[in-house]
């Protein structure tokens, strides 16, 4: 996630420049597989700091993963005793995730390695997850007296501050930037989950859900942006900065009727996936519709699935990671890269942005409403158990 990631000065005004918004979203991409050897499967859910994270499966186990950039930089996280693990978010040289042990999923937090493994699930949670991570918070859930609760934490399970809102029958946090974090909650006694903001404690609760919709996420935040995805007749990838009269949907504008969601966001711009011409397509977006550009095509030609879930920068290069299906039904993590461009190249870049925006998408034919049936409704989001990926979405 984004908090934590180290940008320099130069850099930071190259993500707030439009003219390296143009760059980032139709330069030439380097992919590189993070799939381990030996491994029939993986999966890329962050990036930051020059690492990734995942889960990876060795040894009929799902491991939570970590890499530095390349699949034999994998690092085994999987701690003593644990019968699967995932790492879902990674800042600042630790990794948040969850452990199995006994049957039962407990929250996680590493400094990169199996051995600095800390639970953090509170003492009469049944399960618990850390799903994000920024300036020393990590948050996800515990579920308490069966309830789902959203939760923060400060690197102990004793530290746990419940951000559970007065009157919600469940509740999840996804992300955090050390100051807020977002999620959804199911509030006025509904099952409808409800995008939601905090900052720090139950009572700042903020509804981020716009009017007119049926449900809604927050998956992530940046600075004042939050992204997410929100159901008004189909699922649209969404961009917030703080309240629900904000919301700004992404659904690709070429694309009116694509589903699609926004897992992560890094210096104004957004990842995530849109469903078209009945596949799921890795997305990057700039802050609009019109902006959607079809990350799949810079995937070798074997990925017929995909889904992009983590964006960042070290100020030299742009990284996204994700995973996708390969021919043969096998699923893999990768990552792609792009270098920022220098300075003197922005008003070129300019210059020949009609020429690209005409240029740049392969022609995919319009999907109709009925593209909400889309393939496994997102395949394996960070919602869902490493086993159940590509068949099933748990919210």
């Amino acid at each position: 996630m984004p908090t934590g990631r180290f940008i320099r000065v130069a850099a930071f005004v190259a993500l707030a420049n439009p003219l390296f918004l143009i760059s980032a979203a139709h330069a030439q991409w380097t992919f590189t597989s993070l799939n381990p050897a030996d491994a029939p499967g993986s999966l890329g859910y962050d990036v930051s700091d020059g690492q990734q994270v995942g889960t990876s499966l060795l040894s009929g186990v799902w491991r939570a993963s970590l890499w530095s950039g390349t699949a034999e930089s994998w690092v085994d996280l999987n701690p003593t005793g644990s019968t699967q693990s995932t790492a879902f978010a990674i800042s600042g040289g630790q990794q948040v995730g969850e452990a199995r042990f006994g049957g039962v999923d407990r929250a996680s937090l590493w400094s990169g390695t199996a051995a600095s493994w800390v639970d953090l699930s509170p003492v009469g949670a049944t399960d618990s997850r850390a799903q994000g991570i920024g300036g020393g918070q990590q948050v996800g859930f515990a579920r308490l007296d069966g309830i789902l609760r959203a939760s923060l934490w400060t690197g102990t399970a004793a530290s746990r501050v419940d951000l559970h809102p007065t009157g919600s029958i469940g509740s999840l946090a996804y992300d955090t930037n050390g100051a807020q974090q977002v999620g959804w909650a199911a509030v006025n006694g509904t099952g409808d989950h409800r995008a939601s903001l905090w900052s720090g404690t139950a009572a700042s609760w903020v509804d981020l859900a716009p009017v007119g919709s049926n449900y809604s996420y927050a998956n992530a935040i940046d600075g004042d942006q939050q992204v997410g995805v929100v159901s008004i007749g189909w699922e649209r990838a969404s961009l917030w900065r703080g309240t629900s009269a904000s919301w700004v949907d992404l659904t690709p504008t070429d694309h009116p009727y694509a589903t699609s969601e926004a897992r992560d966001a890094f210096g104004g711009q957004q990842v995530g996936y849109a469903f078209v011409n009945d596949e799921l397509r890795a997305s990057l977006w700039s802050g609009s519709g019109a902006s959607w550009v079809d990350l799949s095509a810079y995937l070798p030609a074997d990925y017929i699935q995909s889904e992009a879930f983590g964006i960042s920068s070290d100020g030299v290069n742009i990284y996204i990671t994700g995973f996708g299906h390969r021919g043969g039904g096998v699923v893999e993590a990768w990552m792609l890269t792009q270098p920022v461009p220098e300075p003197e190249t922005w008003l070129l870049m300019l210059i020949g942005a009609g020429w690209v925006a005409r240029q740049a998408r392969r022609p995919i034919r319009p999907a109709g409403p009925a593209g909400a049936s889309r393939f496994g409704a997102g395949y394996a989001a960070h919602r869902i158990k490493p086993e159940d990926a590509c068949t099933a979405r748990l919210r």
